[in-house]
């Protein structure tokens, strides 16, 4: 998909909604919570992707973070899948975004959605509020056969074989379908990890990038595929998913070296979702 000359409007779109990255040199900060200096946008679309809802999301990010979207965006239209949408990354100093996010803080994550249809020309109007399909229904432990395909499995696999992916998030029963489907090379399902929510997206979260000595990164995944009893607890006996904690708990405080980048007065919302 194509939306021809509108690129420039988008680019508007997206800066003025952003603001401005602070200054400087690439400056990564923080664990979960965080911020970014030096940070870089991601161009409004490129060779295999398009980004989507411009003035909801933000679109700023970490270089290593940038080339691994484009990276992913060109292996996948050269293996025939479609265009991708991209949702948030993260705001252009860091630190929450609007809608709960909390691991978008730092540059290094971003929402890949797994539609993998062909992507009709759209409006402007259009692309501002699209919602692409959902895999899992709302409640279900159950992907939608109509939804989960071949290419499905090829994207996701691409995804965890990007330079400097630390893993990557899907609902639990996007995961329980790849570990009972997935024949051959499994190494790649070891990457792939459930969380609560990632019903229509991927989120890849990549790792520090070497020379930040102020950004922390996540315990290692565990060594397997991550197909046993750790995702057998999402599963309970009473059917469905495992629900999220109640009440979410109090979102860690911002690093003190990020006052210089965005100030005190950020915080996440309480209960706010990793995603």
């Amino acid at each position: 998909m194509r939306l021809a000359g509108l690129a420039p409007l988008l680019f508007l779109t997206l800066a003025a909604a952003g603001g401005s990255p602070a200054p400087g040199p690439l400056r990564i900060i923080g664990a979960s919570t965080g911020c970014i200096a030096g940070a870089h946008a991601l161009p409004p679309e490129g060779p295999g992707y398009i980004v989507i809802r411009a003035g909801q999301s933000s679109f700023w990010g970490a270089p290593n973070t940038l080339r691994g979207i484009s990276l992913l965006a060109a292996e996948a239209q050269a293996d025939g899948l479609s265009e991708l949408y991209i949702g948030d990354i993260s705001g252009p100093r860091g630190g929450p975004l609007a809608g709960g996010h909390i691991a978008h803080q730092r540059g290094l994550d971003v929402d890949i959605y797994l539609d993998t249809d062909p992507k009709p020309r759209l409006a402007p109007w259009q692309m501002e509020n699209l919602t692409p399909p959902a895999l899992v229904a709302p409640g279900s432990a159950m992907v939608d056969p109509s939804r989960f395909s071949a290419a499905t499995v090829e994207l996701i696999r691409l995804a965890t074989e990007l330079p400097g992916l630390d893993r990557l998030l899907v609902n639990a029963a996007i995961k329980r379908e790849l570990c009972e489907t997935v024949t051959g090379d499994r190494s790649w399902l070891r990457r792939v990890r459930p969380w609560w929510g990632h019903r229509a997206h991927m989120h890849l979260h990549f790792a520090c990038p070497p020379g930040q000595p102020l950004c922390v990164d996540q315990a290692p995944v565990p060594p397997g595929d991550g197909c046993g009893a750790s995702l057998a607890w999402w599963f309970p006996p009473s059917g469905g998913i495992q629900p999220p904690p109640p009440g979410g708990g109090v979102p860690p405080a911002m690093p003190v070296a990020c006052d210089a980048i965005i100030g005190r007065s950020a915080a996440p919302p309480p209960g706010a979702e990793a995603n």
